[in-house]
């Protein structure tokens, strides 16, 4: 049988007890995250939330004219998919920050399976996740 490894669990309850600390400012900058995304022909612009919602779309008139709903839908759909990320990556940034260090003792968690998704894709991975008999932590 392993041994624990007490010094590696000490830091890491210390961590813990010290973003349980901050929650509220870490909770804050969270919260004021934007992701912004232009389209590659920068014709489209969407800026998110921090959970992904859309607040802002702004749609150059240039697009009108070569008409095509398909190809406009595609594009708006590809620029809030690359807006959720900028704004994934921003929150993982502070998570990573104020998270405890855990040297890979809790494995991947249910929060990074979420960063690493898109919400449309999100219920999949986390399915596939359970299927692969890792529950909420890997």
């Amino acid at each position: 049988m392993e041994r624990p490894q007490w010094s590696a669990i000490h830091g890491v309850l210390d961590g813990l007890k010290r973003t349980l600390d901050d929650a509220a400012q870490t909770r804050q900058q969270v919260m004021e995250i934007t992701g912004t995304a232009w389209s590659d022909d920068r014709l489209v612009k969407a800026v998110v939330g921090p959970r992904g919602q859309l607040i802002e779309l702004e749609i150059d008139p240039r697009v009108y004219r070569n008409p095509n709903s398909k190809a406009l839908s595609a594009t708006i759909l590809a620029t809030v998919r690359a807006a959720v990320e900028d704004a994934n990556q921003k929150t993982r940034e502070i998570m990573e920050r104020v998270l405890p260090k855990t040297d890979g003792l809790l494995g991947k968690t249910d929060f990074d399976v979420m960063l690493e998704h898109h919400d449309a894709d999100l219920p999949q991975a986390l399915r596939k996740k359970d299927e692969e008999g890792h529950g909420y932590v890997s």
